[in-house]
């Protein structure tokens, strides 16, 4: 059995909840879901079950009416959710058979069963017409409690303002270490310079509880909610703000900006569906090369599925059946997903996930074992930011934080501490920026995989906006995936947290780019200059532009000579700067004469 990382004090470690408080996400709830067999065919009405093959439910309609309970399709209507089951692509790259959909159905009703819930599965399990029932533990945002009170704010109280009759937000994109070249960020900076780089042409749905959608750094390019209705709690609402706005933040002159600011950004809320039926109905919003993100993670067997205010053994949805089938089906789909890993301090590797629960259906395979069936998502682990990142200090940068779960399944890591965002301190106003007014709350400290995975998402929509306009073929879930691993800022080793813990590497959006889109070099003569003596964003490295075959070209951090050359040619009136890019990178030139 692999050895399982262990809470402790120091660097790496997460807490119980903010200033040492337990603290536990509202409006959770268990789902108690049906899978049927087959040959049964079964047809849910709003009155009873009928059987499309002939069989006899009279059994089945009678248990669920003197226990005044109802069988919901978890992903709707039967014949039209088996009639969308799609393909598996042909060859290699295909994935096996899809799990019909169909087959699944959520229990409504009966009052309060949390009591009576493994009485109901093993009742409704020996039904001739049910193949299993199980109960799913209530989902929650994956994210990591705060270690202790938050750190000095760079405001003052008096600073803090309310929205009316006070100064405006300030700019806090240079605390967003996450947006620098790799390995501090993911490149994002660069990645604005290019066509497309912004994230245009993408869409990107979070998946979780809820939003504050009126706030004021996600008006540009926010859609709104297309599926359930938001928990109204406080921290839900934080907690989906703080993932829009590392995605995709306006980028303006105020508080932050997104690492995919011209993606557009949608939400889906599992309220009123379910985990599962949310992702489906996400997913049916999405065309093949957006973005799917799954800010969830629940309670798995280490702790025999108990909610713990610690997060400790809980894992990623994807273990679960009906969750795993949808994130299959939206991958099939050509959607790429990308799923929080979850906070548990868990290896995925461990046997314990071998072991199918009784509950489970015989067909059900482990999918965080490599070997197994997988559910084409992108798993997402929690990394450390660098060293001194708002003066704290999380062990080596890019090394495991000890409250992810890890694993051969993970592919990449996020930031999963100190990200600058939108939105509050867990169930409080924000700690950067607070307030009376919601819609302009900032934190430094979002965290856990939940921080971790919407920096992946924003990487992920900058490279698929640049090959869409490059005219290319976006990125699918199996090559983003093999892009992620190949490319990257390797993961660090830290005291009791070797990079043998897999979370893989941090996203690099320059050197993906670089391995997706093989280089060119062209040449030509500059027919005009300009010396960005101001680069906006500032963040951004002193540049000169130069105009060459119908482009601007980038010369990063010109040597005065050179410099100095260019301007002497072109105040000569007859310039002859002779210039070799790739794409839209300077990397030779010569000034004649």
């Amino acid at each position: 059995m692999t050895d399982q990382a262990l809470p402790g004090q120091g660097p790496g470690t997460t807490g119980p909840g903010p200033d040492g408080a337990g603290f536990t996400y509202q409006g959770a709830e268990p789902e108690l879901i049906v899978v049927a067999r087959a040959e049964a065919r079964l047809r849910a009405g709003t009155d009873r079950v009928r059987s499309a093959s002939g069989a006899d439910l009279s059994a089945l309609n009678m248990f669920l009416s003197d226990e005044q309970l109802a069988l919901e399709p978890l992903f709707g209507n039967e014949e039209r959710t088996r009639s969308a089951l799609p393909s598996p692509p042909a060859g290699p790259a295909g994935r096996g058979a899809m799990p019909d959909l169909s087959l699944f159905y959520r229990v409504r009703g009966g009052g309060d069963r949390a009591d009576r819930a493994l009485e109901l599965t093993a009742r409704l399990a020996a039904l001739p017409e049910i193949e299993t029932a199980y109960v799913k533990p209530g989902a929650v945002p994956a994210r990591t409690a705060p270690q202790g009170p938050p750190a000095p704010p760079a405001l003052t109280e008096e600073a803090k303002r309310l929205k009316e009759g006070a100064p405006a937000t300030p700019d806090y994109t240079g605390r967003q270490g996450y947006l620098r070249s790799a390995p501090e960020g993911v490149d994002a900076y660069w990645s604005w310079q290019r066509p497309g780089g912004s994230g245009q042409g993408v869409t990107v749905v979070d998946v979780e509880g809820a939003w504050q959608l009126g706030h004021e750094d996600l008006a540009d390019r926010l859609a709104g909610i297309v599926v359930g209705n938001p928990v109204q709690d406080v921290a839900w609402r934080n907690h989906g703000t703080a993932v829009l706005g590392v995605i995709g933040g306006d980028r303006d002159e105020k508080g932050i900006t997104g690492i995919a600011p011209q993606a557009v950004t949608a939400a889906a809320s599992f309220q009123g569906t379910g985990s599962a039926a949310a992702i489906h109905a996400a997913a049916e919003r999405l065309s093949p090369g957006d973005i799917l993100l799954v800010e969830l993670h629940r309670p798995g067997p280490r702790f025999d599925f108990e909610e713990r205010d610690d997060q400790r053994g809980y894992i990623a949805l994807e273990w679960w059946p009906d969750d795993c089938a949808a994130i299959r089906w939206a991958s099939e789909k050509g959607v790429l997903v990308v799923e929080a890993a979850g906070n548990g301090a868990e290896s995925l590797d461990d046997a314990l996930y071998e072991r199918r629960p009784d509950e489970f259906p015989e067909w059900w395979r482990n999918p965080f074992n490599p070997s197994n069936q997988s559910s084409g998502a992108i798993l997402v682990g929690a990394g450390a930011p660098p060293p001194g990142t708002h003066g704290r200090d999380h062990g080596p940068d890019r090394s495991r934080l000890a409250f992810s779960n890890y694993g051969a399944r993970i592919d990449a890591q996020g930031w999963g501490r100190e990200v600058t965002t939108t939105g509050g301190f867990w169930d409080r106003a924000g700690d950067l920026q607070g307030g009376a007014e919601e819609i302009a709350w900032y934190t430094d400290t979002f965290s856990g995989t939940s921080s971790a995975s919407p920096v992946v998402v924003g990487a992920l929509a900058c490279l698929q906006g640049i090959l869409r306009a490059a005219q290319l073929v976006a990125m699918s879930p199996e090559q983003a995936r093999d892009v992620l691993r190949r490319t990257g800022s390797p993961q660090q080793d830290a005291p009791g947290r070797p990079a043998s813990q897999r979370i893989g590497n941090r996203p690099d959006i320059k050197a993906a780019v670089t391995h997706l889109i093989p280089a060119s070099v062209g040449s030509g003569r500059a027919e005009r200059y300009w010396d960005e003596l101001l680069p906006y964003p500032r963040e951004l490295p002193p540049r000169m532009r130069l105009f060459v075959a119908g482009a601007w070209r980038n010369l990063n951090h010109p040597a005065p000579d050179i410099r100095q050359a260019v301007h002497a040619a072109f105040a000569g009136g007859r310039p002859d700067v002779r210039v070799w890019y790739s794409d839209d990178e300077v990397v030779g030139l010569v000034v004649a004469g």
